[in-house]
């Protein structure tokens, strides 16, 4: 966890993000901003819905990113916002202490905007991209474990259970197969090098658009940055923080991601049991600490999508804080995988 910033700390104007983030119109609808309003982003990236929120309203924000890159530069660029915006690199198990630290404790809305930003995707050297050739990096803090040293040091079995339990990869095995075969005679060190050797494994898939490696590099991101775990810590952290009536916003990128979010909100929305058709509905389990925002998740339109196709498979899911007490976190009640079983 990196010192905070205060934007008030450069010098300069304030250049707007270039980029509109995913969603964007539709989480303000959903966080609805007032003047006096604390929020958390945890996932602050280049900043847009951030900027969403303190233009919408006379409300602070607490910018948080795993990512050192995210915050080069941006005291200069976010300036005009002085005080109202705080920000830190830290994960998302910092959350809690960062925000009663900061004073953003209770808060009134938390978002967490998940996976792999545009800019990490597009800079080859992080080496999130099977589409660019770079160093099989991606780390999001750019400290511990590299994609390399899992690809180079795991087991074939280890490989493929990673592919298959965070990357939902059928041929599994075939591919850690190869990796394993191609890595005898040099480590394999480059992206595209991985792609390729992936490519070979799986052969010919029905959806042309989709590249044989996505859920490979998926699983191995995942794996590198222990996200799923780190999102079911900063969903724990978000319903100790909000107050009653606050709301948080997720958007997920993949059905682990989703499937984890999903199962978070239903476990705290008021599951009910009911013995008979006839008798009344009893709660199961602890009063509600949250009530669903939306029944259904909303998805980008084809507007969105067409302007940029990677929103395509994003969710938003919004649920609303109750006064009741926050629930205990359960990793397997979730479907968290546990990364130390099956990573060196």
């Amino acid at each position: 966890m990196m010192p905070k910033r205060r934007a008030s700390e450069g010098v300069g104007a304030t250049q707007r993000p270039r980029h509109i983030p995913v969603l964007f119109s539709e989480v303000l609808d959903a966080l609805a901003p007032q003047d006096g309003h604390a929020f958390i982003d945890g996932t602050f990236g280049a900043g847009g819905h951030s900027c969403g929120l303190l233009d919408a309203a006379n409300c602070r924000v607490l910018a948080l990113d795993r990512d050192p890159n995210v915050f080069v530069g941006a005291a200069e660029r976010f300036a005009a916002y002085g005080d109202r915006l705080i920000m830190a690199q830290a994960r998302f198990r910092d959350m809690e202490v960062l925000a009663r630290h900061e004073g953003f404790a209770p808060a009134d809305g938390i978002l967490l905007d998940l996976g792999v930003s545009s800019m990490q995707l597009d800079t080859a050297k992080r080496g999130f991209s099977f589409q660019a050739n770079g160093p099989l990096d991606m780390r999001m803090s750019q400290s511990g474990m590299t994609a390399a040293d899992l690809v180079n040091g795991a087991s074939e079995e280890q490989l493929a259970d990673i592919l298959f339990r965070l990357g939902e990869e059928r041929k599994s095995r075939a591919i850690a197969r190869a990796i394993v075969a191609a890595r005898k005679s040099r480590p394999i060190k480059r992206t595209l090098r991985l792609a390729e050797i992936v490519a070979e494994a799986v052969g010919p898939i029905r959806d042309r658009n989709k590249h044989p490696a996505t859920r490979t590099f998926q699983a191995l991101r995942l794996a590198v940055n222990g996200e799923l775990e780190e999102l079911a810590l900063g969903l724990a952290a978000a319903e100790r923080l909000l107050k009653p009536g606050g709301r948080l916003a997720v958007i997920t990128f993949h059905s682990l991601e989703d499937r984890i979010v999903k199962r978070f909100f239903a476990s705290r929305s008021g599951t009910v049991n009911r013995p008979s058709r006839h008798m009344p509905d009893v709660p199961a389990g602890p009063a509600a600490s949250f009530r669903l925002f939306n029944r259904k998740p909303v998805t980008p339109g084809d507007e969105e999508v067409a302007a940029n196709p990677r929103a395509r498979s994003a969710k938003l899911r919004v649920g609303v804080r109750t006064d009741a007490s926050p629930h205990p976190l359960d990793m397997a009640a979730l479907s968290v995988p546990r990364i130390a079983d099956f990573v060196l």
